[in-house]
């Protein structure tokens, strides 16, 4: 259940609000549309509600804010646009990403596979879905986390016929298990069809709260469709003719027809019937090309004014929408288990029993004539799944969401296998020459490069980390960006360094087995400080890809991630070099000797060598200058973090 109460938007500058004081509620059991024009708020609105536009008001999501529930994705499902997904992700990998974030099975990805029939094509990348699958492929995202409420815009828009019933269909089953469903349209006959209440927005205000026969007595009325290539002729003459008719039959209370032209050659008449219109232009030799009953909208109803001047609520005639407040909520619904057969599936026919024509028409303002409620086709056939309740979410759902992201990412594997091969065309180079230390030649680093091949690698799996996330932004549809949370950021920070450890193998045990089968046995000497070497590479790899992690999330894209990696030897390492002088304050020889005097209890032994090689590295121009970016950029990320809390 919606409620939403005074939603307003930020000021535009001298322009209106784009949403002005707007209230309403979307009811469990129910489907909602918000109608409208272009720019009458309707989107907007939605925003507010999810909290993705600055504004006044209030949106409660069964008696609580967005922001005080735990996990929304178990709360709602959203579809706002298209379907926010890389496209070198296959459906089924991308569903089971999602299910991690949402802290569901994923088993539970294959259920709204089916459920939205795309379980055929489960294994076919995204990128070459049509727009209906998009459409399917974003409705089953939104109900990945078995949601209470679905919010979607204008699902429908840019899709056929048959896949529009389809959609409707969908909903009116999801609706019928206990879920609430708030839509928006455009198509005023649409929402006659699919709604169980229209709210009617106009200029971001409150023009009309109604049932959906209320809605279809008042704004749609039969009139009869006529194609002709005398059209203006035949409207000159159904006007005279009625006109002559009504004065003689009674000459004090005449009606008039209604006559619009909406083209060239198509008229709507309203008022009349075919088999009048029909006759008339048979009377007068008029050539008549389509002749059919439709159902049209009759237009906008004008708002109420208010005592302050500001028009505003409901229209005259239909009764405003009562004061909310959390006290009043109704019990929770239980959870909406949907699932269509298999035969509901395959029933994406037009419904042959409407009475609306799916005609578009023009509006026309004008008096209305009662018209029946448009029947509607049956809702698909639907079951309870009798599926376990869900588990609460964990402190390990961050981390498996990060590893199916990282798994699926055909960037990131590129980048790492470009990576190695890079490093070992370098090392192939330098073992020939024969003048690099072979530290260098199995790093693949020559001097001349600020940093080797693998270290920008993993700044850009780390950049990728969180650059993918802004580029797709499907982890957070419901707010519609990344949420920067503490598990998430630990989660992918765990991820990239165990990737770029991995990947600090890869290029060492490739770097050597090629200088090896070329060069020799002998041409791989042996390194007398390997672990000074070893903990030096894997903590510089680890510190290249959590800059590049905490880079993108800062500014929220991969391009300035890897920019930052690469800024640490070209803007930050002779910043270090020039503000700290070679002789030290104090020498480090013997620290770990005078650490270890000075301790209450005996070390174990190694330590001494283990501290030794920590202050080794820390003393490093180059480890300095990593430790000061990346406390930099932690101290950015805690900033953009705290902001986006308060806000």
């Amino acid at each position: 259940m919606i409620q939403a109460v005074g939603l307003t938007s930020a000021p535009r500058g001298e322009l209106p609000p784009a949403v002005d004081d707007l209230t309403f509620e979307a009811r469990p059991g129910h489907i909602t549309v918000l109608l409208g024009g272009a720019g009458a708020g309707k989107t907007t609105a939605l925003r507010l509600i999810l909290q993705l536009e600055r504004g006044r008001g209030v949106a409660l999501f069964r008696g609580r804010p967005l922001h005080r529930i735990p996990n929304p994705a178990r709360e709602l499902g959203v579809l706002l646009g298209d379907a926010p997904a890389d496209p070198s992700r296959t459906a089924r990998t991308h569903l089971r990403m999602l299910s991690a974030a949402a802290g569901v099975p994923p088993t539970r990805a294959d259920d709204v596979l089916d459920l939205v029939g795309l379980s055929g094509l489960a294994d076919q990348r995204l990128g070459e879905f049509s727009r209906g699958m998009d459409r399917r492929l974003g409705l089953a995202a939104a109900l990945i986390g078995d949601p209470h409420t679905l919010v979607l815009d204008e699902p429908a828009d840019g899709v056929s016929r048959r896949e529009a019933a389809w959609m409707h269909d969908l909903l009116r089953g999801y609706a019928a298990q206990g879920g609430a469903v708030l839509t928006t349209s455009r198509d005023a006959k649409e929402s006659a069809r699919l709604a169980d209440r229209v709210v009617t927005v106009g200029e971001g205000r409150l023009v009309a709260d109604q049932e959906a026969a209320d809605f279809a007595r008042t704004r749609l009325r039969p009139r009869v469709a006529v194609r002709s290539p005398q059209a203006d002729r035949l409207a000159t003459l159904l006007v005279d003719e009625s006109q002559r008719a009504d004065h003689a039959a009674d000459p004090v209370v005449a009606r008039v027809i209604e006559v619009v032209r909406e083209s060239g050659t198509r008229l709507a008449v309203y008022g009349s019937s075919c088999a009048a219109v029909g006759e008339a232009a048979y009377r007068h030799g008029i050539l008549v090309h389509q002749l059919a009953d439709e159902v049209g909208d009759t237009g906008p109803v004008t708002p109420l004014e208010r005592a302050d001047g500001r028009p505003s609520g409901p229209a005259a005639g239909t009764p405003a929408t009562p004061a909310l407040s959390a006290d009043a909520l109704p019990a929770p619904v239980p959870r909406p288990m949907v699932r269509v057969l298999q035969a509901a599936r395959a029933a994406i026919a037009p419904k042959g029993s409407d009475t609306v024509s799916d005609t578009l028409t023009l509006p026309v303002v004008a008096a209305t004539v009662p018209a029946a409620r448009p029947a509607r086709s049956s809702a698909p056939a639907v079951e309870k799944l009798a599926i376990p309740r869900l588990p609460a979410p964990g402190p390990a759902w961050p981390l498996r969401y990060e590893l199916r992201r990282t798994l699926s990412d055909r960037a990131g594997l590129l980048a790492a296998a470009a990576s190695v091969l890079l490093s070992l065309g370098l090392a192939l180079l330098l073992a020939r020459h024969g003048e690099a230390p072979m530290s260098r030649v199995l790093m693949g680093w020559p001097r001349e490069l600020p940093f080797p091949p693998a270290a920008l690698g993993a700044g850009l799996l780390g950049a990728l980390a969180f650059g993918q996330e802004f580029r797709y932004p499907a982890l957070a549809a419901e707010r519609g960006t990344v949420p920067r949370r503490l598990g998430l950021l630990i989660a992918k920070l765990l991820v990239s360094g165990a990737a770029a450890l991995l990947l600090g193998l890869f290029v060492l045990v490739a770097d050597e087995a090629g200088v090896r089968s070329l060069f020799g046995p002998q041409a791989a000497v042996s390194i007398t400080e390997w672990p000074l070497l070893a903990a030096g590479w894997m903590g510089l790899l680890i510190c290249c890809a959590w800059a590049g992690v905490l880079a993108a999330g800062v500014f929220r894209s991969t391009a300035t991630g890897l920019a930052a990696v690469l800024a640490v030897p070209v803007v930050v390492l002779p910043l270090v070099q020039s503000a700290v002088a070679e002789p030290a304050a104090r020498s480090l020889v013997g620290l770990p000797g005078r650490l270890g005097s000075s301790a209450l209890y005996r070390w174990p032994s190694g330590i001494d060598q283990g501290v030794t090689v920590v202050m080794r590295l820390v003393t490093q121009p180059v480890g300095s200058a990593m430790a000061l970016s990346l406390t930099l950029l932690v101290c950015a990320y805690a900033l953009t973090m705290f902001r986006g809390w308060a806000r």
